[in-house]
């Protein structure tokens, strides 16, 4: 009788933990190698970013205190190259650190002390993101207009009307004003957020998205998503918007 031949093995996801702190990092890669995946550690700034085009890996999980150069530089170092999925650990829990480490080209972050479990989620939601493949035809527009913006679902990009060049958003920014400008008008709860962009399943990261939502307004302007109290965010309804325009309140 003829072998079957197998099919072929998928290869494990390959992530980059940079952290300089040993035994964080050991914890860190041992329990990403239980889950499956191929782990490596860089321990410092400047071998983050040799590793990183070096590996070219799926995730990088960073750390934002680094010597030799910080988390916000090794990040936006690896993002010019392309966009990579990272996840930002940092020991401060300021707003202002977390919307720079976003504004940086992170996607998520976890504040230490953090659970191993919770590590998991995270990273296991991230790398989900990249395995999704645009929807196009009659169920899906693949453009959308917000205010000013042209999103192009297609090819993940935005485009303000009187600027031929793209704005950068990071690949969660896009998700998020992308499941926003869906919508227009309609009012997303955190937790619905928190399922569409990052597929967790509750809403243990709501300040993921208050941050997330800060830093697009930072870079497309104030007027484009509104914060409804006590419920979550709405994307402008170009409609009735320009007639009637809302004040925004912050998150």
């Amino acid at each position: 009788m003829r072998a079957v031949p197998s099919a072929p093995a998928t290869r494990a996801p390959t992530i980059l933990v940079v952290e300089d702190e040993a035994s964080i990092a050991s914890a860190v890669a041992a329990r990403l190698r239980s889950e499956g995946y191929e782990v490596h550690i860089a321990p410092d700034g400047p071998a983050g970013v040799a590793e990183c085009e070096r590996l070219r890996p799926d995730l990088v999980v960073l750390d934002l205190m680094l010597p030799g150069l910080d988390g916000l530089d090794v990040c936006r170092h690896i993002q010019r190259d392309r966009p990579v999925p990272v996840l930002m650990l940092t020991a401060r829990d300021s707003e202002s650190d977390l919307v720079l480490g976003l504004e940086s080209g992170a996607d998520d972050y976890l504040t230490k002390p953090f659970s191993a479990r919770e590590l998991v989620a995270r990273v296991r939601a991230l790398l989900r993101r990249l395995e999704r493949v645009p929807e196009t035809g009659a169920g899906r527009r693949e453009k959308v207009r917000i205010g000013t913006f042209e999103l192009d679902l297609a090819a993940r990009r935005v485009n303000r009307d009187d600027d031929p060049e793209p704005v950068h958003l990071t690949p969660t920014e896009f998700d998020l004003l992308g499941a926003l400008a869906s919508q227009p008008g309609h009012v997303f709860t955190r937790a619905e957020l928190l399922g569409q962009v990052w597929g967790y399943a509750d809403d243990a990261g709501a300040r993921t998205v208050d941050s997330h939502v800060r830093a697009l307004r930072r870079k497309l302007g104030n007027d484009l998503v509104r914060t409804v109290h006590g419920v979550g965010y709405a994307a402008r309804d170009n409609e009735t918007s320009d007639a009637a325009p809302r004040p925004v309140a912050s998150v």
